[in-house]
């Protein structure tokens, strides 16, 4: 699962990164707390050339006629993504990626308190999420909306939390976004043993109200 994420990185930067044109309406970074429904940077390929463009966490098929007229849905199991109704075209035809430093997970001590992590790309200082995305649009209101493809958790993340966000490597890009043809399936497995680092963080960040820098400074376990 992926419920909150985190992303330092300059739009400027970020641009570069993926070699995709920005759009001028990104949302505000740093952001150390991006939770559902937000919206998040992501790069999508339209008219044959990458673009950098604001979409809304929260994934809303054609058929909700309201933003609230179904299940918030901010993941997509790899799994199952190609059969859902919600998904199936999506996954085919209209993949994406959203920038990360960084995303939470949590787990409970004995008195069933919620102790936050904040995990971490090991080597770089950014990376991608796999996700989709999908336009909807109800009475006037026209959103670009989103969903991150998690996958089975390896076994270093496992001892936090079973599923874990498909994360992308820069040689994997293209392929996920459909510019190498077919075969984008096959990325959708957990990130390789030693590609993540974890730390416990304060339980501000329990919070969607949280902010700041101090969100994901390690503490004592």
């Amino acid at each position: 699962m992926c419920g909150r994420f985190a992303l330092t990185l300059p739009p400027d930067a970020m641009a570069q990164l993926f070699a995709a044109v920005p759009s001028n309406d990104l949302p505000a970074v740093p952001n150390f707390n991006i939770c559902p429904t937000n919206q998040v940077h992501a790069v999508h390929v339209l008219d044959g050339q990458r673009r950098l463009v604001a979409m809304r966490w929260g994934f809303l098929p054609h058929w909700y006629k309201a933003e609230n007229g179904g299940p918030l849905l901010i993941n997509a199991r790899a799994e199952t993504i190609a059969e859902k109704p919600a998904f199936k075209a999506a996954c085919r035809e209209r993949r994406c990626l959203i920038p990360a430093t960084g995303f939470y997970e949590w787990t409970k001590d004995a008195e069933g308190n919620r102790l936050p992590w904040y995990i971490h790309p090991a080597k770089e200082d950014t990376f991608a999420f796999a996700a989709v995305w999908q336009d909807w649009e109800r009475d006037g209101v026209a959103h670009r909306t989103c969903v991150i493809v998690t996958c089975a958790a390896n076994e270093a993340m496992s001892t936090i939390h079973h599923r874990q966000p498909v994360t992308l490597a820069e040689k994997d890009w293209a392929l996920w976004l459909g510019e190498e043809g077919h075969g984008a399936a096959k990325l959708m497995t957990a990130a390789p043993e030693d590609a993540l680092v974890f730390h416990r963080v304060d339980p501000r960040v329990n919070s969607n109200r949280a902010s700041g820098p101090e969100l994901i400074t390690p503490i004592a376990a």
